[in-house]
């Protein structure tokens, strides 16, 4: 997952970024030390080759790029403190921090900036967020082998004046640049260790409010420790953030419960017997629960299929009796998330789609049948085994028998690594899963979104030309923008039904009293402590 959101970003300098929640010139260092729990472990803390949420939170608590996100979500100029555009906004010059350095003192420089992105979408590193490069001139030709490294649109033009080169004008580039797969890497320690950077929290030194310590690689405990090289280091109260694996939520509340954790996170099952404590916290996230067909087959490849299986899904009842917490999907752009420059949402532009509607749903369930020839039909779902997803796949399982006369669904569900492969490899019907954006805008929805095999399988000429219009004709006329990718919504969802949102997923915590300046990405998913003091 991951992954957002963003109508327009005032691009500011930030010799105040990051101030204080509140400075802790009195405290005692020893208080300020907090104890959380993550559900999972750090696989690397190359910022080249990460690809999950625990990699992604450490790296963004120890790690800083020209962008961060300030205390209202919205991206500040952080590693820079100048930003220039060219005049066809393709060109972007960037002064940058010249009291920014690593935790062994070297200086962040422009070449680290390069450094990082020319690893990132090298093909011999198989970076999983090499996508992100997409709107990077020439990172697409070179992730797909067909271009030079060195020609990525990025150059040092001194040792603190970096300019990076668009494909096509975008609205939402700071917003993109605070993801760690666009943060520097101290080039000297990258030639250090070579294949072997990140692969320990040794091997690597950081630029961000905390360093990394005791990650071996492979263990379930680290720390992070205030960064005393860290530009803003005094805004940063802290001493120590101690960071334990707990795979079991309750163990994790029975920790919490016994003062052994200071925060902790609740999952669907344990929601309604937390809610009303006073630690309790939970909010929605942009964040997509959802299903994709496989185009390939004879009856998911019907449209009337998808169409009635995308409309007869009980979507509240799913919210409300499975994952007590987040909302019923309205389309596949999150709601309350991306707004146009007269702060409307845009989901409330783009209207309601693939709501759960019976009636209807039964009439595309009939002109299915009739179209294959049979009163009876068998699909698969594929799930990951995670308890959680297992849940929701029992869930529209029974949901969907019930609703359409007929429809038989077998469930399987395989390790996480295992369900990737299938779906990419075609081996299912239909897929639920979840999608965490990565950037402010409806493109990252519509195109990346977790849609696997959308660019192979999915032709509508309609579809494609209205996100190449959005992309390309349209990028600097923010309404004609919206239009397209709004028509572009409709027909992959409403009309083709290539995918089935089905909820906004929400994260539910428990957070101790004494903890403030505690808060979530406005992803909801990565905590940042960079503001936390312990009262």
């Amino acid at each position: 997952m991951h992954k957002k959101k963003i109508a327009s970003v005032t691009l500011l300098a930030t010799a105040a970024l990051l101030t204080a929640c509140g400075q802790n010139k009195g405290a005692s260092s020893s208080k300020q030390v907090m104890k959380t729990a993550v559900t999972g472990e750090i696989s690397t803390l190359d910022s080249s080759k990460y690809g999950d949420t625990i990699s992604s939170e450490t790296l963004q608590n120890s790690m800083e790029g020209l962008y961060r996100f300030d205390k209202k979500g919205q991206a500040r100029l952080a590693g820079a403190v100048k930003v220039t555009k060219s005049k066809d906004q393709k060109v972007y010059t960037f002064t940058l921090r010249k009291n920014a350095k690593w935790s062994n003192g070297d200086p962040v420089t422009a070449q680290d900036y390069v450094t990082a992105w020319r690893r990132t979408v090298d093909p011999k590193n198989d970076s999983l967020d090499s996508d992100s490069y997409q709107v990077i001139k020439n990172g697409t030709d070179i992730v797909a082998g067909k271009k030079k490294v060195s020609s990525l649109g990025i150059k040092a033009l001194g040792k603190y004046k970096l300019q990076i080169t668009l494909e096509n004008p975008i609205q939402y580039l700071p917003d993109l640049l605070t993801g760690a797969q666009f943060y520097p890497q101290d080039t000297k320690i990258v030639k250090k260790y070579g294949s072997s950077y990140g692969t320990s929290s040794s091997k690597l030194v950081y630029n961000g409010p905390f360093t990394v310590s005791q990650w071996t690689g492979s263990n379930l405990k680290w720390i992070l420790k205030k960064n005393k090289t860290y530009w803003n280091a005094k805004s940063v109260s802290l001493s120590a953030v101690k960071v334990q694996v707990i795979k079991t939520t309750s163990t994790g509340l029975n920790l919490y419960k016994g003062g052994q954790l200071d925060y902790a996170p609740v999952d669907s099952d344990y929601v309604k017997q937390y809610e009303k404590n006073a630690d309790y916290h939970t909010k929605t996230t942009p964040t997509n629960g959802y299903m994709v067909f496989n185009l390939k087959r004879k009856t998911t490849g019907n449209v009337h299929v998808r169409r009635a299986i995308s409309l007869g899904v009980n979507k509240q009842e799913l919210v409300k009796t499975v994952l007590h917490s987040g909302k019923a999907a309205q389309g596949l752009v999150a709601s309350d998330f991306i707004y146009d420059e007269n702060g409307k949402d845009y989901r409330a532009s783009a209207g309601k789609l693939m709501t759960y509607n019976l009636k209807q749903a039964q009439k595309e369930w009939a002109l299915a049948k009739k179209q294959l020839g049979k009163s009876k039909i068998t699909i698969e779902l594929l799930t990951s085994d995670m308890d959680a997803s297992k849940r929701v796949g029992e869930y529209l399982q029974s949901n969907l028998m019930k609703n359409l006369p007929g429809l038989t669904v077998k469930l399987r569900s395989i390790p996480l690594k295992s369900r990737l492969a299938d779906t990419s490899k075609h081996n299912f019907d239909m897929v639920y899963g979840t999608w965490q954006p990565s950037f402010q805008d409806p493109i990252d929805y519509l195109t990346i979104g977790g849609l696997f095999n959308l660019e192979s399988d999915y032709k509508n000429s309609t579809f494609w030309k209205e996100i190449n219009q959005a992309k390309s004709t349209y990028a600097t006329q923010p309404a004609k923008r919206q239009a397209s990718l709004i028509a572009a919504e409709k027909q992959l969802i409403q009309k083709d039904a290539f995918a089935a949102p089905l909820y906004q997923a929400g994260v539910s915590y428990l957070l101790k009293s004494k903890v403030t300046g505690f808060r979530l990405s406005p992803y909801g998913t990565v905590a940042y402590y960079w503001d936390v003091k312990i009262k």
